[in-house]
């Protein structure tokens, strides 16, 4: 775990809005890209997100697990299980077999925020675990960070709440870096250019007229996209797809897509680091 001792741990809600999951992923993909480790929960929501861009930007990335090692939690996050047990570590300090009970969690949220430097809160509402995961971790005496969120939104409220009461306000990587001990903020290096750097499709493509009208924290249905992009329904369908296998584009709850923040394994974000 050495090598891991450069970690930051990312969470929130699991229910985020595409705003939360832009962010999660795009500041886990700035972290990662300048070696420090990532931490998550596998959860749904911001967890997967924040595992997401770790691993985009070829770094590491570590989940804790409320369950035994042998049990996949949630059932969809399997494949994302596999990629992080071969670019970082599956950990649980449950007896195999466990499954997911609600008491565990408080349990692994003490965990993780034990194995970071500190917690950054991406979305959480008022009775989140993310924030016992940040007052474990101010107990623990690590950093808490929290991302800003609009005052009317439910999903803001735990977040906005840790900032009024002292946490450092991340608006990207370098707010949670200068925060750092000296000793750890010193070993954040350069990001590497990693993986195939090809551009999106050309606008003159099919799926270039799909893309041109997502953006990554606006969700537009598809419907609204058959329309905009001037297509049939299922040649629409079909651009979505190869977007999304592409790494452009994600599909959310509702027949809602966005833009990808990080397109691809091993791509850069569409945003400047």
């Amino acid at each position: 775990m050495s090598a891991d001792a450069l970690a930051i741990a990312i969470v929130g809600s699991r229910r985020p809005s595409a705003y939360g999951l832009h962010v999660a992923e795009h500041l886990a993909f700035d972290l990662a890209a300048r070696g420090v480790t990532i931490i998550s929960g596998l959860a749904r929501g911001i967890d997967t997100a924040a595992h997401r861009g770790a691993l985009a930007a070829e770094g590491r990335t570590i989940a804790v697990l409320g369950c035994g090692i042998d049990v996949v939690y949630p059932p969809e996050n399997a494949r994302l299980m596999r990629q992080i047990e071969g670019q970082g570590a599956i950990l649980s300090q449950f007896a195999p077999g466990t499954p997911p009970l609600a008491y565990n969690f408080p349990t692994r949220n003490r965990t993780l925020a034990g194995l970071a430097l500190g917690v950054v809160v991406v979305e959480a509402g008022e009775r989140s675990g993310a924030l016992v995961t940040a007052g474990y971790a101010g107990d623990l005496g690590r950093e808490v960070f929290a991302i800003p969120g609009r005052i009317t939104a439910e999903e803001s409220r735990g977040t906005n709440a840790l900032l009024r009461d002292g946490a450092i306000l991340v608006r990207n990587w370098a707010d949670v870096v200068q925060e750092l001990p000296d000793m750890w903020r010193c070993a954040v290096r350069a990001p590497q250019r990693v993986g195939n750097e090809s551009g999106p499709p050309g606008i003159e493509s099919e799926e270039g007229r799909v893309l041109a009208l997502l953006r990554p924290d606006e969700p537009i249905h598809i419907e609204a996209l058959i329309t905009g992009a001037e297509l049939p329904p299922a040649r629409a369908a079909a651009a979505l797809v190869c977007l999304e296998l592409g790494g452009w584009a994600r599909q959310l709850e509702g027949q809602r897509w966005v833009a990808a923040t990080v397109h691809g394994q091993g791509r850069s974000p569409s945003g400047d680091r």
